[in-house]
């Protein structure tokens, strides 16, 4: 049996706001006390508003991947749909709304799959991501400008292959995928 972990949280004795960069990312600098009562007197909070992605799969059984450049690599991967959640939006409207905007494909049966949290040792937020199943084609794809984003439709045994050449790199989207493939495996 697993034994249910007792919260061992820290005391915050100073906090306060060092960076902030739009809507996107903040930086909190804190003094924490651990319940040992050993002190850390500098630690870093980033701080991110919750995030998205989708596992979409169509109608006929394919599954809606994007590939994108991600300027951090200098590298162009193939990705899940994914995206943040803007302020008073919930995660299922976010990730709606992204695979829409995205890929122009809607509809199906939703349900949240996984939550994952990116870093707890650092970051604050949560990222949700969704199974759609029966998605179909609706509308154009609608990029931001700041967008380049292509579609791509694989079957399973495609993006499995994917996942085990390593060409799927964002962890935040390996870990559901491997999880959505290790269910499928014991149905």
């Amino acid at each position: 049996m697993i034994r249910k972990l007792a919260n061992r949280s820290w005391k915050v004795l100073e906090s306060k706001n060092i960076l902030r960069l739009g809507p996107w990312l903040s930086v909190r600098q804190e003094c924490v006390e651990m319940p040992s009562g050993v002190k850390i007197p500098t630690w870093f909070v980033l701080e991110f508003p919750n995030w998205i992605n989708v596992i979409a799969v169509t109608k006929d059984g394919h599954m809606v991947m994007v590939d994108q450049y991600r300027h951090a690599l200098g590298e162009t991967h193939y990705e899940l749909v994914a995206g943040v959640v803007d302020k008073g939006e919930t995660p299922l409207h976010a990730a709606q709304r992204e695979l829409s905007e995205e890929t122009g494909y809607e509809g199906g049966e939703w349900r949240l799959f996984m939550t994952l949290s990116p870093n707890p040792t650092n970051h604050n937020n949560l990222s949700y991501t969704f199974l759609a199943l029966g998605v179909e084609h609706r509308r154009e794809q609608h990029q931001e400008p700041t967008e380049d984003i292509g579609i791509d439709l694989f079957t399973e045994d495609e993006v499995r292959q994917l996942l085990e050449e390593g060409e799927i790199v964002q962890a935040l989207h390996a870990a559901p995928l491997w999880r959505y493939f290790a269910e499928k495996k014991n149905r």
